[in-house]
């Protein structure tokens, strides 16, 4: 089967590794080259580098629906196109061109969590289970028919990373399912009931702003599903949160800070929250005993909201 890979992060990358396993991959899709790091300077994507290492043929559209890209597809004259968090949304025209269609590879069990941020929106929301499911991409966002999905269940102090990690791996099991039962003609692909839908919505700076009002258990899945998202203010500075867990030990008042021995304990509007990491501005992140080294006079408030 000839197809046409389209996608970008690293979560990507095990997708696309397994399919080059079990077919002909004529073309890597992925977005540019992007600035990164203090110097700037331009970096690969993850999938880029994995398709240039494997000696596969790499286009970096800024739009991919643009008439030249489109022509450019055609010649591929690919049976199908996979396409695994890619970052830009596909026209008619594209959807149109394969044999087979595009398929999807989306980390939730849709119709939940369509959009941009499942991954993310699922640990934020205190989610007990997600997973990855395939599906026959429409031009809708996320509301193709369903082919084929698989459970993945969340433990309560599991963080971005290693949910990420697991969901990749899931999906990337499932793509290799899902092809074959494609190539067997053993899918019976199943409309989504939009009843049951929600919306993980793209990122913002600002989401992952704490407000010490809401209760522990609500900021503590903030911080584990942004993972050096979540921040707050201390003396006018800018702290981010990398790692917490919620604490029965002292009753604070939302933003108190207290420091018990190497524990840094805040409070909330219901409970108390332990910080595990911190990061302070211009500073790498660290464990709070030795953040707590460096600040002996560590007391006062968090700014809520």
């Amino acid at each position: 089967m000839r197809v046409i890979f389209m996608g970008t992060p690293e979560f990507a990358v095990p997708a696309l590794k397994v399919l080059n396993e079990i077919a002909e991959i004529v073309c890597v899709v992925t977005q540019p080259d992007r600035p990164k790091g203090r110097g700037q300077k331009l970096q690969p994507s993850p999938v880029k580098i994995f398709a240039q290492e494997n000696n596969l043929p790499v286009l970096q559209p800024q739009k991919v629906k643009t008439p030249e890209v489109v022509d450019e597809l055609k010649t591929f004259r690919a049976d199908l196109i996979v396409v695994v968090a890619f970052g830009q949304i596909l026209s008619q025209e594209i959807l149109d061109l394969p044999k087979f269609g595009c398929i999807n590879v989306h980390a939730s069990l849709l119709p939940k969590y369509r959009g941009a941020a499942p991954i993310e929106w699922c640990l934020i929301n205190g989610e007990t289970l997600t997973g990855v499911t395939t599906m026959q991409m429409n031009a809708g966002l996320d509301t193709g028919d369903i082919l084929l999905k698989t459970e993945v269940p969340i433990t309560d102090e599991m963080i971005l990373p290693d949910l990420r990690e697991k969901l990749c791996i899931a999906g990337a099991d499932l793509l290799i399912e899902t092809i074959t039962k494609l190539e067997r003609g053993e899918l019976n692909p199943v409309k989504q009931d939009d009843s049951l839908s929600n919306y993980a919505p793209m990122l913002k700076k600002d989401t992952g702003k704490i407000d010490w009002n809401k209760p522990a258990r609500a900021i503590h899945n903030l911080v584990r599903g942004l993972y050096g998202g979540a921040f707050t203010t201390f003396d006018n500075e800018k702290f981010k949160i990398w790692r917490s867990k919620i604490s029965d030990t002292e009753k604070l008042s939302a933003g108190e800070i207290k420091i018990v021995g190497k524990k840094i304990l805040v409070g909330t509007g219901d409970g108390t929250l332990e910080i595990l990491e911190i990061q302070a501005p211009n500073l790498k992140k660290i464990t709070a005993a030795d953040f707590l080294n460096g600040r002996k006079n560590f007391a006062g408030k968090f700014d809520n909201g």
